[in-house]
């Protein structure tokens, strides 16, 4: 498969999973089948930001749109009462902090000394920004103002899936290019997403209809299915569709149900 075609089959899983997180009495199992949709937009974006002849474009764009997102999301928080889900999608932000870390990493691999120095101004940075992000939480009481916060800043802990869905980014971009590593690696780290939601709640039941982030294994084959071919691109197509089904599913959601 081209990158195109596992984008696009990733927009469509995306898709039925916002249905059923925002739109009131959808079935469960369009959460299953969106759990496959975030990796394969990180292995996308490894290769993307790999192949990219301006990363600083790149990233450039990745933070603007994630800005957007991010007051998009405050805004329509704020104007529906009570939602019935929250906007609290922003995956932009998530892809951004991958493509900087990449970068400070690759950065060592030519020069340790500055590399090191870099990270360690990244980390003093992420302690700031989270304090920032925490205050502004508690100063500006506003629904979804530390996101947002975490938006301007691109902050590892308020962004959408955390640290841990960057670790998921950074694991990807890593062995992307060797699929025993790919395999290894992506089936350790769902592994232990299972393991620790298993400990959370031991049920079985537990596991198929509350805790079940562990099925983004299913993830796993279409990563193996690239070809290396870029395909016909569409290059601004998830840019528009992420923030346009998002809001359009939000308002019909909790004005219409």
């Amino acid at each position: 498969m081209t990158s195109t075609t596992l984008k696009l089959i990733a927009l469509i899983l995306m898709f039925l999973d916002h249905l059923g997180q925002f739109i009131p009495g959808t079935p469960l199992w369009l959460h299953w089948v969106g759990r496959i949709s975030a990796p394969v937009f990180m292995f996308c974006m490894a290769w993307g930001f790999y192949y990219t002849r301006d990363r600083k474009k790149y990233l450039l764009r990745m933070y603007l749109f994630g800005l957007g997102m991010g007051l998009i999301g405050l805004i329509s928080n704020n104007i529906v009462v009570d939602p019935y889900a929250m906007m609290s999608n922003n995956i932009f932000v998530t892809l951004l902090l991958v493509g900087v870390i990449v970068w400070l990493i690759e950065i060592r691999k030519t020069d340790k000394s500055r590399g090191n120095k870099y990270l360690a101004l990244f980390a003093v940075y992420q302690i700031l920004t989270t304090m920032l992000c925490i205050l502004a939480g508690q100063v500006l009481p506003l629904t979804g103002m530390m996101s947002f916060v975490g938006a301007i800043t691109g902050n590892l802990i308020f962004n959408e899936g955390s640290f841990i869905f960057v670790f998921l980014g950074l694991l990807v971009y890593f062995n992307r290019t060797d699929k025993k590593r790919l395999i290894l690696a992506y089936g350790l780290f769902c592994l232990g997403f299972f393991a620790l939601e298993w400990v959370v709640d031991p049920r079985p039941s537990a596991l198929l209809y509350t805790n079940y982030q562990w099925m983004m294994i299913a993830s796993l084959p279409l990563m193996l299915a690239y070809n290396g071919e870029k395909g016909q691109g569409l290059k601004y197509l998830f840019y528009v569709f992420y923030p346009l089904h998002i809001v359009v599913l939000f308002f019909i959601g909790n004005l219409f149900f």
